[in-house]
């Protein structure tokens, strides 16, 4: 019995930080904060030598999978009283398609959050003009930005799974990590 009495308590000391860690990112978003969210699943890395934005036979896409995701997304933004000010995408199919799903009619294209995937030496520009976006809002509603792995990296440091929500607070000026909402 004191066996499964400890390890029932070892799980909730391990699972414990990150329901606190969702709690406190609902509420940042309920409060305004910006979720900065990577695209739902889109199978491969990169896109192929011939991309053009605009034309998403060129582009890697949302499979079945990554449609369910982001209409959990926007499922879960509902079920947690979040509704949000304004959505933003990069300018890629995936992300559009995100956003799309999740928050119907609400997105609108943001070049700022356009990938650096394949132009690495755009990475301080591009994440410079995407801070600057998030640095002026100021509401109502939370930000959700739907964009790439390498933008949302090169903006907290962390690397977010396919569809999952980085939330984030500016704090005179800096990007604070609020909590990581995985869906």
């Amino acid at each position: 019995m004191l066996r499964l009495i400890g390890s029932l308590l070892a799980l909730f000391a391990l699972t414990s930080p990150v329901r606190a860690d969702e709690a406190s990112a609902w509420q940042a978003l309920r409060q305004g904060a910006v979720a900065l969210i990577r695209h739902a699943n889109a199978p491969g890395v990169g896109d192929p030598p011939d991309i053009r934005l605009g034309d998403c036979t060129t582009q890697r896409n949302l499979d079945e999978a990554g449609r369910a995701q982001s209409r959990r997304i926007g499922e879960r933004f509902r079920a947690n009283g979040v509704t949000p000010g304004a959505v933003l995408t990069s300018q890629w199919c995936r992300t559009q398609e995100t956003a799309a799903l999740a928050f119907p009619a609400m997105g609108r294209d943001a070049p700022a959050f356009n990938s650096f995937f394949g132009e690495r030496a755009r990475a301080d520009a591009r994440s410079a003009e995407a801070l600057g976006v998030m640095r002026t809002w100021a509401g109502p509603g939370a930000l959700v930005i739907v964009t790439h792995q390498v933008n949302i990296t090169a903006l907290t440091g962390v690397s977010p799974a396919s569809g999952e929500a980085i939330v984030v607070r500016i704090d005179n000026g800096r990007v604070v990590v609020v909590g990581r909402l995985p869906f």
